[in-house]
């Protein structure tokens, strides 16, 4: 009976305690769904910010996504507040958490802080033509962690965001004209004077190519087995590919239309009979390929 007593006391100390403790955590709770509220006005509010200015995809995606996450930890520290937490215990807890997941993942912030680095830095955007970490592709997807790429063969790469922010990128579709420059070889005894004006009018005649500034076409080097041109030029970026497969290959068709010869590397073999004839070495056959 004793006992009894003794928990109904216990009950009703803990009953009194609970009441009087009632006000602080409704407090805390209306202030967890009013700030909850909030934010996500404020996102939204956000949201539409950016559309109206026309942002950058991965850069208002990476904004709203920072936003939110940082709204909410404060969000969750004035709660935690409000709940009677002191404020300097609640913010060495955090240090201490913070501390043990940076060591566990330092890779993951690794490619964290690269991917900060190129969403605000931008060498790249969603749909550049890039080559980096030996891999060339177009960039399909940039995230806080990872960026993808889909190749030429269409293949999907996955580079982490840490290596690719440390390492050579190239993009190639950062200006909005390329130059190009292709090489054409002709044989030694054809007419140098000749063979520039066939790779000339072939250039002059496209109109695709643009005209300022004003196309090349030098004799470039004396090869081992031929002369060979330098025919360099710009064009828009939307038409330099189907400008480079149709010029190689008009290029050799006009040059073989003007009678040029195209050369291809030769080498002359000697064979010779070791037998010694009269003190002389005697040469037995001759071979050219």
């Amino acid at each position: 009976m004793e006992k009894l007593d003794n928990y109904g006391e216990i009950a009703k100390e803990y009953a009194n305690k609970f009441i009087d403790y009632l006000p602080t955590l409704i407090g805390a709770l209306v202030l967890l769904f009013v700030g909850l509220w909030v934010i996500k006005l404020f996102i939204k509010y956000l949201k539409k910010l950016f559309d109206k200015e026309n942002f950058d995809p991965t850069l208002e995606t990476f904004t709203i996504n920072a936003a939110s996450w940082g709204l909410k930890i404060l969000l969750f520290v004035l709660v935690i507040t409000q709940l009677g937490v002191a404020s300097a215990s609640l913010v060495a807890a955090i240090g201490a958490a913070g501390l043990a997941i940076g060591l566990a993942l330092q890779g993951s912030l690794a490619n964290l802080a690269g991917g900060v680095l190129i969403i605000v830095l931008k060498p790249f955007k969603v749909g550049d033509w890039i080559e980096a970490q030996g891999v060339s592709g177009a960039v399909v997807e940039i995230s806080l962690f990872y960026t993808k790429l889909d190749t030429f063969g269409n293949q999907r790469v996955v580079i982490p965001n840490g290596e690719l922010s440390n390492d050579n990128i190239t993009n190639y579709s950062f200006n909005k004209t390329r130059k190009e420059n292709l090489t054409f070889g002709i044989s030694y005894d054809d007419d140098i004077k000749k063979a520039k004006e066939v790779l000339t009018n072939m250039v002059m005649e496209q109109e695709k190519i643009l005209k300022d500034p004003a196309p090349q076409i030098i004799v470039s080097e004396l090869g081992d087995s031929s002369v060979n041109f330098s025919v360099r030029y710009m064009a828009e970026l939307a038409d330099f590919w189907d400008l480079h497969w149709y010029m190689i290959e008009e290029g050799k068709i006009r040059l073989e239309e003007a009678g040029m010869t195209i050369p291809y590397p030769q080498r002359d073999v000697y064979l010779y009979d070791q037998t010694k004839m009269n003190g002389t070495v005697r040469e037995k056959n001759i071979e050219r390929s």
